[in-house]
């Protein structure tokens, strides 16, 4: 299980800002991954998680076929500072849903994403692509649990002023993840749909 310190930004991205940012990204970073996602976000569904308030993030995610079980802890928004768990797996996605139902985590939310990823000055950033929907960006430093976060958080700003980015407020956000959540996302429910949901549907 890996642990570390998650500090990031994130902030929207009209197509034409996006085109612009690849632009600048392929001269002076380096492109590093696509990442293909699906994701279920059990915490919106939680009563007493929800969006605004959580503190604990709870999350299955398969990323380039690849499944892991996610939690992260600490309070979320435009820009925060999290304690990520992260454990990989080699089951099918299937198996990991159908044992976080056993443990009466029945209903998520289901997200597709498409991710790509560059380095630059040193910072992860991800320009993310909600299908058929938006675009957003987030950039990311990670750090060892004895690391301070205020030096990340000031670099992170600098490349984002460097980038002529603009990095959402909480209140922003959250109305953003409430736009998705209304227009792009959909709800899982494991009751509701067959053991092998997400092979069948997502290959996966």
């Amino acid at each position: 299980m890996s642990k570390t310190i998650e500090v990031e930004m994130r902030g929207p991205l009209t197509e034409i800002q996006k085109d612009v940012l690849i632009s600048k990204l392929k001269v002076d970073g380096e492109f590093v991954e696509r990442k293909e996602r699906v994701l279920i976000d059990y915490s919106t569904c939680l009563p007493e998680q929800g969006i605004e308030g959580r503190k604990l993030d709870i999350r299955l995610r398969n990323t380039n076929k690849a499944s892991e079980i996610i939690l992260k802890t600490g309070a979320w928004g435009g820009s925060d500072s999290r304690r990520e768990y992260s454990v990989k797996t080699n089951d099918s996605f299937d198996t990991l849903v159908q044992v976080y139902k056993l443990l009466g985590l029945n209903k998520g939310v289901l997200c597709v994403r498409n991710i790509d990823v560059y380095n630059y000055q040193g910072i992860e950033i991800a320009l993310v692509e909600v299908p058929g929907h938006s675009y957003f960006f987030e950039v990311e430093i990670e750090l060892a649990e004895e690391e301070g976060t205020e030096n990340a958080q000031s670099k992170l700003r600098e490349v984002l002023d460097d980038l002529n980015l603009v990095s959402y407020s909480d209140t922003e956000y959250f109305a953003y993840i409430e736009l998705l959540n209304k227009e792009a996302n959909t709800i899982y429910d494991a009751n509701l749909e067959s053991e092998t949901y997400f092979n069948d549907t997502f290959n996966i």
